[in-house]
């Protein structure tokens, strides 16, 4: 969570409906929690879908034989 010291005052036009989903659904205690957690979520979902990328595209260039041992896979 941020610190004081990174913190910025904003204005911002938000579903009040779907913060206090969130709010309820992350158990944050107020809504400024709730929208913090639910934006590291974000950050870290995004972080996750980058490595996973990287990593595939790592596999497809090592150009490893993939042999279809149970036979599943021309179906």
């Amino acid at each position: 969570m941020a610190t004081a010291r990174n913190r910025a005052h904003k204005h911002f036009q938000l579903d009040a409906g779907k913060i206090k989903r969130a709010q309820k659904l992350l158990k944050a205690k107020t809504e400024t929690e709730a929208i913090e957690r639910a934006l590291d979520l974000a950050i870290a979902e995004h972080e996750k879908n980058r490595l996973a990328i990287e990593a595939t595209e790592r596999f497809v260039k090592s150009r490893v034989d993939i042999r279809d041992v149970y036979g599943t896979l021309g179906e």
